[in-house]
């Protein structure tokens, strides 16, 4: 069974940079493709960026974050981070890892089997 820990939300100026963390366990990371996805109130969930199982995975962003948002994986620790960089307001919202056992890289909830609790983002302006 596969549990996912976020940490690193809390609360960030507009133009700041803040990073997520979410810790896999219960399955070594390299054989899962892992994701972030985000939430706003009243809003539904939406993909950020993933990356894909293997030594060899590819990454995946919203074209709207690419810019801005960063993914690093460090396999031996099992961790996959989001580095997120000139925060806007609107990126306020409760972030949520997400793990998939597909080799590719989903961009819906549907496509992830295993979520973490969710860690919140709040960037004030």
């Amino acid at each position: 069974q596969v549990q996912l820990v976020e940490s690193g939300g809390g609360l960030v100026q507009a133009g700041g940079s803040l990073a997520l963390s979410c810790e896999a366990t219960g399955r070594p990371e390299n054989e899962l493709t892992m994701a972030w996805f985000r939430q706003s109130l009243g809003e539904e969930r939406e993909f950020v960026a993933g990356w894909s199982s293997g030594p060899d995975g590819t990454t995946r962003y919203a074209e709207s974050l690419e810019d801005r948002f960063i993914l690093s994986r460090e396999y031996m620790e099992n961790i996959l981070r989001l580095h997120m960089s000139r925060s806007q307001p609107g990126d306020t919202a409760t972030y949520y890892c997400a793990a998939s056992r597909q080799s590719r890289i989903g961009l819906t909830v549907s496509d992830y089997n295993y979520w973490g609790q969710g860690t919140q983002v709040t960037v004030s302006s």
